[in-house]
């Protein structure tokens, strides 16, 4: 398969896509629509309302996720999305071919689904489904390793050894960014019903990509935070556009401290260390000392400051030895399964995996 081949990675929180060849997604959209009233009929019905893309600025509370926790929950809506996508990327009229990732816990009716509005409503000319995890896996340049995948709907972990991917191994949990994100708006809001969703949107997204960090210990860093004088770290200040200011407490700031203490928080949830480790502990003993030296990071999540090094050090604590643990942290890993996508859609090992829309239509 060659040519101008779309690589589709749509995930929970975010839609990424772009053309083989590229080092990065062109497009990256947050995973949102909004239903806004027909000037004609503005009454409530589906009938009577126009489906748009992301947040409409004059009805701001009528945004939802199409996919949540890694499930399909809004198939017009996600119809919309990648039609959009795939009119952004035409050339000449042409539709290109998609290799499109699919989440581990895509049943056969949604498999199903994708394929009939991927050939019938979009007309897509050929079609590759391929594993989110693999495709992080191949990203990293390697075959064996744990891939951890935290996302903004669910946290995976997948070991593989040699390409394969080991089933007894896989770990997933409902815990994830969007986890973080209602933490911080209930503790930055205070459930107040006069703030606009959209405001807290914009808040809290500013806040986790700009101030939020990992914490190596959670009591040295709250000392540490509450030690300043007022004034002496600028991110411990949020300002809002307006021009207020908003003094950000230590656990606001460490809020992704949940990810490795979720009681804290009081989630009755695994830790991701934890999940990691009975991960790699499922797997035949042979094979673990070379499985812990290869912990792939991907996802959003992981991009928070100071994420690879807690991983490196919790490994360590659950008596992996410190020649054994290695976390493996790339630059782009919050694109990894798209950049994976985009190395595999070229391959000769894959061109059989193509299906095209003539065998689509025959069968």
């Amino acid at each position: 398969m060659t040519g101008r081949i779309v690589i589709i990675d749509h995930g929970s929180g975010y839609l990424k896509s772009g053309f083989l060849g590229w080092n990065e997604p062109q497009m990256v959209y947050p995973s949102i629509v909004n239903y806004s009233p027909c000037r004609e009929n503005p009454g409530p019905s589906s009938a009577q309302r126009r489906l748009n893309l992301g947040v409409d600025f004059l009805h701001p509370d009528t945004f939802s996720y199409p996919i949540q926790r890694g499930r399909v929950l809004n198939w017009e809506g996600v119809e919309h999305m990648w039609s959009f996508i795939l009119k952004k990327h035409k050339k000449d009229h042409e539709v290109s071919p998609v290799l499109f990732t699919e989440s581990p816990l895509r049943e056969r009716l949604d498999r199903k689904k994708t394929l009939e509005i991927m050939f019938e409503s979009l007309q897509v000319p050929s079609l590759l489904l391929a594993d989110q995890m693999e495709m992080s896996l191949y990203a990293s340049g390697l075959l064996t390793g744990v891939v951890v995948d935290s996302g903004y709907g669910l946290t995976r972990m997948q070991p593989f050894h040699l390409g394969r991917p080991l089933q007894a191994g896989f770990k997933m949990l409902e815990f994830a960014g969007q986890d973080l994100f209602t933490y911080l708006s209930k503790s930055l809001f205070l459930e107040d019903s006069s703030v606009s969703k959209v405001f807290q949107l914009h808040t809290v997204d500013a806040i986790q990509m700009n101030q939020c960090y990992m914490p190596q210990n959670l009591g040295e860093a709250i000392d540490f935070l509450q030690s300043l004088p007022p004034g002496a770290d600028k991110k411990n200040t949020y300002q809002f556009p307006d021009g207020r200011y908003m003094e950000l407490t230590p656990m606001q700031r460490l809020a992704p401290e949940m990810f490795f203490n979720p009681q804290v928080f009081d989630l009755q949830a695994p830790s991701l260390s934890q999940a990691v480790v009975d991960s790699i502990r499922m797997c035949e003993a042979s094979l673990q000392p070379l499985l812990v030296s290869h912990v792939i990071a991907c996802g959003g999540n992981t991009m928070y400051p100071g994420f690879g090094n807690r991983l490196y050090k919790e490994l360590v604590a659950n008596d992996f030895s410190i020649s054994d643990a290695a976390v493996w942290v790339g630059s782009k890993r919050n694109f990894s399964a798209w950049l994976g996508a985009s190395i595999v859609a070229h391959m000769s090992t894959y061109q059989s995996e193509w299906i095209t829309k003539v065998e689509y239509d025959e069968k």
